[in-house]
């Protein structure tokens, strides 16, 4: 994670993400419709760990309880019939910056277009399965707002790393950043929760294993573009890239 500013890129979208928070919202409900299909029918984040992953994001990202349990609800139904696969692409945006698109959809052959001409229109190339995840890493990210210091470093680090499967603890002005293993995030969210902690941002990323810088406005200008096109589409989930920021 190092050179890499978590904060830094939740304060730069914090009011991008604000003014289309209705738009998040009906993603991660999505992702709890899946999460909810997928692991077998069941609606207990306890028995369902993709749930419980999709759970600790819609946390972070401020979305209401009663919410949350509508769409588990509404997905556990007998009259439900929203079906979403899951799919990846991946490619090279301007300036030869790694990106990787993960959506939801019930329709590919109106995703893979979208997601194609977002390339394209940006500068960028779609390429072939795999060929830009081989450098990044599946890991838990949960970062913890301190902006105004109130937070005791060492307090938070021992309180981090005393979690089982914790690889990383990052202190950065305004918050800190904790890395773990994806199999023990849903593990570590919980026990953090329980003491006390809330979260700007919790969920499983794909995690450069290094960061290209752009230095010509035109590759800036089309890499902004093509993040914002990739994340305008509602199809489209995340948007992973390698572009230090």
């Amino acid at each position: 994670m190092s050179g890499h500013s978590k904060w830094h890129n939740i304060q730069k979208t914090k009011g991008a993400a604000d003014a289309k928070r209705s738009a998040i919202f009906t993603k991660i409900a999505k992702e709890i419709i899946v999460a909810v299909k997928e692991g077998g029918g069941s609606g207990d984040p306890a028995n369902n760990s993709r749930l419980a992953t999709v759970i600790a994001k819609a946390k972070a990202a401020n979305m209401p309880n009663d919410n949350i349990k509508r769409t588990i609800d509404k997905a556990l139904g007998a009259g439900s019939t929203e079906n979403f696969e899951a799919v990846t692409y991946e490619g090279y945006g301007p300036g030869g910056v790694a990106v990787i698109v993960e959506a939801l959809t019930d329709n590919r052959q109106r995703t893979a277009p979208e997601v194609r001409h977002a390339f394209s229109k940006c500068n960028g190339s779609m390429g072939a399965q795999g060929c830009v995840s081989w450098s990044f890493d599946k890991k838990g990210v949960i970062v913890i707002a301190d902006e105004d210091a109130e937070l005791d470093e060492e307090t938070v680090m021992m309180d981090a790393m005393d979690c089982a499967g914790v690889e990383d603890f990052e202190p950065e002005e305004g918050c800190f950043t904790i890395t773990t293993d994806p199999d023990a995030f849903n593990d570590v969210v919980k026990a953090l929760e329980g003491k006390g902690y809330t979260f700007a941002s919790a969920q499983v990323e794909m995690v450069p294993q290094n960061y290209i810088t752009l230095s010509d406005e035109g590759d800036l200008k089309n890499m902004n573009k093509l993040i914002d096109m990739l994340e305008d589409s509602d199809d489209v989930q995340n948007v992973w890239h390698n572009w230090e920021e």
